[in-house]
């Protein structure tokens, strides 16, 4: 019974599809409201950046993320996505890294997810159960 649980490139598919597949959800909600794209160029803008580096959330919210699904290339998926996170966090985040939420919960725990996960996927790379295994 216990050997059954030692499968790593099953382990190696529940993490892609899980960080990769709810990552997506977030791309694909930015992807149809435009002005959250927007919102995150006037942030640049406010410490000094071009606005058009909003557009790089989609590689890191919507191409990433189906990278990792599918198992191609999926270290530099990871890489993208703890890229975004990171951003995400100096752009909005900053203030909520001590806080905690109504559920005694750290603010910033959906943040942190994604962030461990993607790391998790630059080390672990895709497993065999990927289009392009590592």
């Amino acid at each position: 019974m216990l050997n059954a649980l030692h499968n790593d490139p099953l382990g190696k598919l529940i993490l892609r599809l899980a960080v990769g597949g709810l990552m997506l959800f977030h791309g694909v909600s930015k992807l149809l409201n435009p002005g959250s794209i927007d919102w995150i160029g006037g942030l640049l803008q406010g410490y000094g950046l071009p606005a058009v580096l909003a557009y790089g959330v989609l590689i890191g919210e919507l191409l990433a993320p189906i990278m990792a699904i599918v198992g191609w290339q999926t270290r530099l998926a990871g890489l993208l996505m703890a890229g975004n996170m990171l951003v995400a966090f100096l752009l909005v985040h900053t203030g909520q890294v001590f806080m905690l939420n109504d559920n005694g919960g750290w603010e910033l725990e959906l943040q942190g997810l994604f962030f461990f996960g993607a790391l998790a996927l630059i080390f672990l790379g895709g497993g065999r159960m990927a289009v392009r295994p590592d």
